[in-house]
């Protein structure tokens, strides 16, 4: 089983970002790394000076790098610059099928913002390219077992650690919570470098926002799962970046999946982690809430 590193849904400071990438080069024991904005297009100007140098430092060090494409695209700018993306030469992830159309059936991945919910948009997916998809985090593991199954030409990848996205509107939370407008946002989503927590009423934690996105509150981490997986036909996990040492979280993935640990070590090492939530697994049972791991 392959670890995939997805991109940074985050608004991190250009630096910090180029700093993280360089370390995940260096250092980090995954296979496949996926780079670029994902949430909000207006961060993207802050990283196209940089993203040239990120991903040659992380093709030098053996990775395979994959650039990542809008979840939402509304504006004919952002349709326009999915299309420059999918006209090169690399590999990229597709989150809204917008960028599907703009590939024409050439190769590429299906991130989690498009919904696989069965074997049948499965097959659709791999008919129009799709050489790996990533499912969606909210799927419990008998949905998962059966596309799994139905695979022919992709390979499949499940969300096993970060908090998961959920959903992604056309309003930005972040402008909002602060009285400004999306078009006049300052930038306020760089102040939450995992998300802004969300609670209830009664003061109960339940979710986060990320600019236009909800994620989870939870931070999923999957462990004793990874076996029924594989079992299942799983090929890839995929760990979403935070602020904590994602090279220790994907050395005790690497670890954990090569059986040099066991889960008990594996969780006692992701528990050191300054983690933004707390740890759960819920969706993978079929259970609400968040079953601790």
């Amino acid at each position: 089983m392959q670890i995939t590193l997805g991109p940074v849904l985050y608004n991190w400071p250009t630096p910090e970002w180029v700093d993280f990438y360089a370390r995940i080069a260096d250092e980090a024991p995954v296979e496949r790394v996926v780079v670029g904005e994902v949430i909000c297009s207006k961060r993207t100007p802050f990283r196209q000076d940089a993203i040239g140098d990120v991903v040659e430092r992380l093709e030098r060090a053996g990775k395979e790098v994959i650039l990542a494409t809008l979840a939402l695209p509304t504006l004919k700018r952002e349709i326009s610059e999915i299309g420059e993306t999918a006209e090169g030469d690399r590999m990229i992830e597709v989150n809204d099928m917008a960028a599907v159309y703009k590939l024409g059936g050439r190769p590429h991945i299906v991130g989690p913002f498009i919904n696989v919910y069965n074997e049948n948009t499965l097959k659709v997916l791999e008919q129009l390219g799709a050489r790996t998809v990533c499912l969606p985090p909210e799927l419990p593991g008998p949905s998962i077992g059966v596309i799994a199954a139905h695979r022919s030409t992709a390979d499949i990848e499940v969300l096993a650690f970060g908090r998961a996205p959920l959903a992604v509107s056309a309003r930005c939370y972040h402008a909002r919570i602060h009285e400004l407008s999306k078009d006049g946002c300052r930038y306020v989503c760089e102040n939450d470098r995992d998300g802004l927590e969300v609670d209830t009423l009664d003061g109960q934690r339940f979710l986060a926002v990320n600019g236009i996105a909800t994620m989870a509150n939870g931070v999923t981490v999957l462990g004793s799962e990874l076996s029924m997986l594989a079992k299942a036909g799983v090929s890839r996990i995929r760990l979403l970046p935070h602020t904590c040492d994602m090279v220790a979280v994907s050395a005790a993935y690497r670890d954990l999946l090569d059986e040099r640990i066991d889960t008990a070590e594996f969780l006692s090492r992701i528990r050191q982690q300054p983690l933004p939530g707390a740890i759960v697994n819920g969706y993978i049972h079929g259970q609400a809430g968040g079953r601790v791991a």
